[in-house]
């Protein structure tokens, strides 16, 4: 068996077991398992990993830095990839980007917004985002905190070069289910308040990653961000 085989293999085993977890959590919430989208994280893996998740059906397709989205969209070119950027993103890349990821999970600041939105305005097209919002707490983390988030919500649906499709937070690490779902569901709330706000077009949380997915499910989740579940520990 050749490494890559290998590869498809684990994946393989992993991804159904990972489909019967989102499936269980989606059904204790009173959604079908299509309700849930995964996004398979594959930053800071080569590119047999990436050959593999679309072999098994992953479309979706998350990367944390803009050279390595810009590298691999470059690389799977015409292949059906929808990239998703899922890391903080320097005001100074947003064009890279704007340009390679079919949605942005993490906007958030009104400056990194109004880049995007010049740059879909000069294309003519609307460059469809996630607001990241900060409901944790934790002073390292990036996004809108929660006690300004609807007014950045707001500000952001309200640029004509973005299509926002609704939230993204992450969520402490911890194992601690009570702090996770406090998280979550704040963030689930936050969504609710903002439903009807001009600009505002879609009700996608982006919320869980493999400690903590089936909890963020629970708690309303359309789209798991998933990387080590799936694909082991990163390559040093």
């Amino acid at each position: 068996m050749t490494d890559g085989e290998a590869c498809q293999r684990a994946l393989r085993e992993r991804l159904s077991r990972v489909r019967e977890r989102v499936a269980a959590a989606a059904a204790r919430s009173g959604r079908d398992q299509s309700a849930v989208r995964i996004v398979a994280v594959t930053k800071g893996h080569p590119h047999g990993v990436v050959g593999a998740a679309l072999a098994e059906g992953l479309a979706d397709l998350g990367e944390n830095r803009v050279e390595e989205l810009a590298e691999k969209a470059s690389r799977f070119e015409g292949r059906g990839v929808r990239w998703h950027m899922i890391g903080h993103v320097q005001s100074r890349k947003a064009g890279g980007a704007g340009r390679h990821a079919a949605l942005i999970h993490s906007v958030d600041s009104i400056r990194l917004a109004g880049k995007l939105s010049r740059l879909g305005e000069a294309e003519g097209r609307r460059v469809p985002v996630l607001v990241q919002v900060n409901t944790s707490g934790e002073a390292a983390k990036w996004g809108f905190p929660e006690a300004e988030a609807l007014d950045g919500i707001a500000a952001v649906a309200g640029l004509g070069g973005l299509r926002v499709l609704g939230l993204m937070t992450m969520a402490p690490f911890t194992s601690d289910a009570r702090t996770l779902r406090g998280t979550f569901q704040r963030t689930r709330l936050l969504l609710e308040a903002a439903a009807g706000m001009h600009g505002l077009e879609g009700r996608e949380l982006s919320m869980g990653m493999s400690n903590d997915f089936e909890i963020a499910i629970e708690e309303g989740s359309t789209m798991v961000r998933l990387g080590t579940t799936l694909f082991g520990e990163r390559p040093r």
